[in-house]
Formats: C-alpha cells, sequence, structure tokens
C-alpha cells in the first residue's frame, strides 16, 4: 500500500475483507480518481481509501471520448467501466513489481457528465467552451449522471437541477475564477454555481461526484456498515 492513507493490516484486509470486518478491522479500498470531491465524499463515509491513479503513460483521456449516437446514460456507465477495468489491471501491474507496496484489494471508479437533453457537456476546453456550456445551462434543467463502479459492479445515479437564468458578467465572473476547469458542465455545485441553483431533483452527493446511497449499496456486500 502506498505511504499515503495506509491503513492499519492492509495485506490482512486485502485477503480476506470478511475476516477482517469480524475482527472489528474496517475494509478499505483503492479510489481510481484524482477527484478531491470523492476522497472528501468517501471520507464523509468513513471509507478508508487510497488513492491509485493512473501512470504517466497512461492514455487515461481517451476512455472518456464520446461514441456517436451514444446516450449520456450508456456513456457515463461505459466510461465508468472502462476506467474500472484499466484500474484493476493497473493494480495487477504494481501489485507484480512490488506486492508489499500494492496489495490487492476492492478498487471504485466513478464518472460523472452533465447532459442537457442528448447532449452531453463533458468537461471544458478553454474559457470559450466553459462560457458556451454555461450560456447553454443558463435557466434550464439539466440531469447530472453519476455511475459509480466497485469491484465490477455498477451503480448509476441520475439528479435533475434547475439554474436561473444568468447574465453575460456572471458567466464571465465564474469562468475568470477557474472553477468550472476539470468539472462536467463547466461548473461544481458545491461552488459559487450552488447561488444560481433553484432545485435539485436526486442527490446531491451524486452531482458532486460520488452518489452516496448508490456507493454504501456497493459497499455492503463488502464489509461496509452503515
Amino acid at each position: 500500500m502506498p505511504e499515503h492513507d495506509q491503513p492499519a493490516s492492509a495485506s490482512n484486509l486485502a485477503k480476506d475483507l470478511s475476516q477482517a470486518h469480524a475482527r472489528g478491522e474496517a475494509p478499505w479500498l483503492y479510489l481510481a480518481s484524482q477527484s478531491p470531491r470523492r476522497r472528501q465524499l468517501l471520507d464523509q463515509l468513513g471509507v478508508r481509501h487510497a488513492l491509485l491513479l493512473a501512470d504517466a503513460d497512461e492514455d487515461a483521456e481517451s476512455l472518456e471520448a464520446e461514441r456517436a449516437g451514444e446516450s449520456p446514460e450508456d456513456y457515463v456507465q461505459r466510461v465508468t467501466q472502462a476506467k474500472w477495468r484499466a484500474a484493476i489491471e493497473r493494480l495487477q501491474a504494481r501489485a507484480f513489481r512490488d506486492p508489499e507496496a500494492w496489495p490487492m484489494g476492492p478498487i471504485l471508479c466513478a464518472d460523472t457528465t452533465v447532459a442537457l437533453g442528448d447532449t452531453i457537456l463533458a468537461k471544458p476546453s478553454d474559457e470559450a467552451d466553459a462560457e458556451r456550456m454555461l450560456r447553454a445551462l443558463s435557466g434550464q434543467t439539466h440531469r447530472v449522471l453519476t455511475a459509480v463502479c466497485v469491484h465490477g459492479q455498477l451503480r448509476l445515479s441520475t439528479s435533475h437541477v434547475q439554474w436561473r437564468v444568468l447574465d453575460e458578467a456572471e458567466i464571465t465572473r465564474y469562468v475568470a475564477s477557474r472553477e468550472p476547469f476539470g468539472k462536467a458542465g463547466a461548473y461544481a455545485i458545491q461552488g459559487r454555481s450552488g447561488a444560481w441553483t433553484r432545485h435539485i431533483d436526486g442527490s446531491y452527493s451524486g452531482i458532486m461526484g460520488l452518489p452516496l446511497f448508490e456507493t454504501a449499496e456497493l459497499l455492503k456486500p463488502l464489509g461496509w456498515a452503515f
């Protein structure tokens, strides 16, 4: 296990999560995501985790490429499963090289996308792209889809978010804050855009990037108790 966030008795837990739970040891998992929000949400659940990030030579961005005619729901689930398979291969390779540092264990992957109708709004490529997305979402109700995969099992969370109309000055200020970058739909619900949100029907944590209800349901069979 990497030095950061190293769980106690990691090797024993990785070999048999159920036995570790019976001994009173909290189970743990790998999080294959750079998102600080997903780390925060796992901490909120009390789920111990260590990062399993892509190597420098991995083309992780290519996994998020869209396919013609693919619905937002199919897209986010396919991408999440692809990320999980890539993470499994990554862990197996690292465990082969250094089994003490990288014991085998469950892996959590997730992906979030914003959809306006059938149009996928991914992470903005630049300022103009972020402005375009925010104008499209202004005054509309959009969907936020987050898929989460653990141990090969996948769940999908769908939320509907209604925004008030934005003026150009608000869009310009928000893009200048740099908050839209690296985020699907060019916004973070927990940030300044919360002031624009009239109504949410769904999962706030799912909109942030990790739906806690679906995540907990996936983790319970692996020894977690909530």
